[in-house]
């Protein structure tokens, strides 16, 4: 859950937000070392007068600025693009839901075990956290791998979940794919994250992650 004043990422419920942090996290060191060269290079420039007055040709340099910038892209591209690929794959999941936006509140498709189909609206009244209750959550099974199908049936919306490292659009028309996986037991709550009309800010999402055994239980209820 967020709290008031945060400034950094929730606390991962997922290994795919873990990895998105690590990700981060070696970005930052990589823009931290880029500017701290730039910096030094600028400081001395302006602190030293005529320091190049007699620097005809340097191939040497010329090789230097060019190979680092594309060594630097690198060092960001590869880990960015395993993480981008990690995300949208789903190799041997464990079931498949589906989701559908609609104005406004969220429906839900499980055609794996049972044909379980419900709607998820915003509890507006004795509800523990404000505009993030629902009266109807999704369940997935914790360390498992999940498939989720995400469309909308109107206009564009955006399913999100920030602790387990998920966001897909949903989009008329088209079906994306996204891998979740829920490691920690517990209650993750999520906002529709596209402007999608007058109470886009009233489509809340809770994930359950329950044990293999309540998830049974929870699908035969």
């Amino acid at each position: 859950m967020p709290y008031w004043g945060q400034m950094g990422f929730q606390d991962s419920s997922s290994p795919m937000m873990g990895y998105i942090t690590g990700v981060h996290d070696w970005i930052m060191i990589v823009v931290l070392v880029v500017v701290s060269i730039v910096m030094y290079v600028l400081g001395g420039m302006m602190l030293t007068k005529g320091w190049d007055r007699f620097l005809v040709s340097a191939e040497t340099l010329e090789f230097i600025w060019a190979g680092l910038p594309a060594i630097s892209l690198g060092l960001l591209a590869i880990p960015s693009l395993h993480c981008l690929y990690l995300m949208e794959e789903a190799y041997s999941p464990f079931l498949s839901f589906k989701v559908v936006g609609h104005q406004w509140y969220w429906s839900y498709e499980y055609s794996d075990y049972s044909n379980l189909e419900f709607d998820s609206y915003m509890l507006s009244q004795d509800s523990l956290f404000r505009l993030l209750e629902v009266d109807n959550a999704v369940a997935i099974p914790m360390d498992c791998e999940v498939r989720v199908l995400v469309t909308s049936g109107d206009v564009i919306h955006s399913w999100t979940v920030p602790s387990m490292g998920v966001k897909s659009d949903a989009i008329p028309g088209r079906l994306n794919q996204l891998v979740l996986i829920g490691s920690k037991l517990g209650s993750y709550y999520g906002q529709c994250s596209e402007m999608c009309g007058a109470n886009h800010s009233f489509m809340p999402i809770k994930v359950d992650v329950l044990t293999k055994d309540l998830f049974m239980n929870w699908l035969l209820q």
